[in-house]
């Protein structure tokens, strides 16, 4: 999951940075309100931390502009400001919530899951998809309450795709969502880390599908694959199917009444 900071000031930053990235989040840091505003436009992100004595460009006239153009990730709000009137302005702006500093890191990190929770529409923790789930705040995955044992870079995949609700996610989506700016790398080892988790996922009936033209998503393998890999739940596919089996009744039948 990326997540945009947008922070002056260096301790503070560098602290929330720093505990996003153990808890195996991708951070991308700007330190003005310029910044910021140009990574928003440039990358997509999960979320927001957004402060709001920010140099250069106002966090609040971020905010604004960022929900004049539809966006509706979560965006936290983290101020020194604790007026109410400031709260209450941000809040009706468009932000998720608001957390006022001096902050532990430990809430920090409850709101931010609480926002992105609720961006999910779900209730707890918790999202599933078939026999796949996935907790928010461990940062598990089970398969059949099974943990599944996955690298940073295989969980943040498949976290991407839980959280996209099975739409596809193009390849340069991809790229953008698992990888900092400083990081240089190719579409080929996205294709390397989706191999590896659907080798992972293969025995628990979950696919990731290559839609052309769209993208990747998850899917549940189709149950006939068992005695017919091939097949697919196209209309096509039934027919084919339909008619092996009726053809091979039929001459089971024949070569019954000959016996």
């Amino acid at each position: 999951m990326k997540i945009l900071l947008i922070e002056d000031d260096a301790i503070i930053g560098d602290a929330v940075k720093s505990s996003l990235e153990k808890a195996e989040y991708v951070v991308e840091w700007a330190k003005n309100g310029l910044e910021g505003e140009i990574a928003l436009t440039d990358s997509q992100f999960e979320a927001v931390i957004l402060d709001l004595g920010l140099p250069k460009k106002h966090g609040l006239d971020i905010l604004k502009n960022l929900r004049s153009k539809k966006n509706q990730f979560p965006v936290l709000i983290i101020s020194a400001n604790e007026n109410i009137d400031n709260k209450i302005l941000g809040l009706d702006l468009g932000a998720d919530d608001y957390l006022a500093k001096p902050f532990e890191l430990q809430e920090l990190h409850a709101r931010l899951r609480a926002v992105i929770r609720r961006t999910n529409q779900s209730a707890d923790n918790v999202i599933q998809f078939g026999p796949l789930s996935f907790n928010i705040k461990d940062r598990k995955f089970l398969a059949q309450n099974k943990e599944l044992s996955l690298s940073k870079r295989e969980l943040n995949l498949l976290e991407l795709f839980m959280l996209k609700n099975n739409r596809s996610i193009s390849k340069e989506n991809l790229l953008e969502k698992l990888y900092s700016w400083d990081e240089d790398v190719s579409e080929n080892a996205i294709e390397v880390y989706i191999h590896r988790v659907r080798t992972k996922l293969k025995p628990f009936g979950v696919e990731i599908i290559n839609r052309r033209g769209l993208g990747y998503s998850l899917g549940l393998q189709n149950p006939w694959s068992l005695f017919y890999p091939r097949r697919s739940w196209s209309f096509s596919g039934f027919l084919s199917l339909w008619s092996s089996l009726f053809w091979s009744t039929l001459l089971f039948f024949f070569f019954g009444l000959i016996i």
